[in-house]
């Protein structure tokens, strides 16, 4: 018998760190040609722009956005999927996680054929005699946030119905037998057993939120830049290596920021009242 079951962690361990925490700690504070100094310089001009400012509160603004909607309308589908008796039930979260398996590129392309100004919104807002012509909704906060909403909502669907799956079902049945309703049974006994789910999940479509490329890029094109355009222009267009570098390190600092505040709230509010 192993005495130091610890040590089974250590090949993990070392390939964690040599594969990834190595080289992305490399590229965030060293990239080629440049160093930690010129980094932080361009950080600091970046933390002073107007412009780039702009593009941080834009990054936030989608993220955050995408999480609440995500997390609003998610939990009550997961909530329905996992107390649900139907023999369809596996079925009905099957269907719900689905749009998993497409592809991102895919997914997006169809919302530019139903945004665009001959789409079918469009064509609808022509049809009932609101518009002449049909709007342009591409291009806008409306579109990238319909984008992502469609991406992340799956993966905030099957955290929260695995976080609330886990929640003894007879536990719904007591609250109900000592006089208290569905919606106080929901908001007194589930939601706070399920809530560390529930912040697993908002710190996973907001991180994906915060730094998704292709659907902020062909939704929402030059007019919507966020951190994740801005990074692939500096690094694939101008090859402007610190300035990628700074970039990378303020999409880092808001992911482990929005996550630790999301955690932290979840522990202090997650218990059973």
């Amino acid at each position: 018998m192993l005495r130091r079951p610890k040590l089974l962690l250590a090949p993990g361990a070392i390939v964690l760190v040599l594969g990834f925490a190595i080289p992305a700690l490399v590229m965030l504070f060293s990239p080629p040609g440049t160093g930690p100094g010129e980094v932080f310089a361009r950080l600091w001009q970046m933390l002073g722009d107007p412009y780039d400012l702009a593009i941080i509160g834009r990054t936030l603004f989608f993220g955050l956005t995408v999480t609440a909607l995500c997390i609003l309308l998610g939990f009550p589908i997961a909530f329905l999927l996992a107390r649900s008796t139907s023999r369809f039930a596996g079925v009905w979260l099957a269907l719900a996680i689905f749009p998993l398996l497409l592809s991102n590129v895919v997914r997006t392309f169809g919302w530019l054929v139903i945004l665009g100004s001959n789409g079918a919104v469009g064509q609808l807002i022509v049809w009932l005699g609101l518009s002449e012509r049909g709007p342009q909704l591409l291009y806008t906060p409306l579109a990238v946030i319909l984008g992502m909403l469609q991406l992340f909502l799956p993966l905030a669907i099957i955290t929260c119905y695995s976080a609330i799956a886990q929640v003894d079902k007879n536990l719904d049945d007591a609250a109900r037998g000592l006089g208290a309703s569905r919606t106080r049974t929901l908001w007194s006994v589930v939601v706070p057993l399920s809530l560390p789910g529930v912040v697993v999940s908002a710190t996973l479509v907001f991180a994906g939120a915060a730094t998704a490329y292709t659907t902020p890029y062909l939704l929402g094109g030059t007019g919507q830049r966020v951190l994740s355009t801005q990074l692939f222009t500096y690094s694939s267009v101008t090859v402007n290596w610190e300035a990628a570098s700074a970039t990378a390190l303020i999409m880092t600092v808001l992911v482990f920021a929005v996550s630790g505040l999301s955690s932290a709230l979840g522990s202090r509010k997650g218990r059973v009242e």
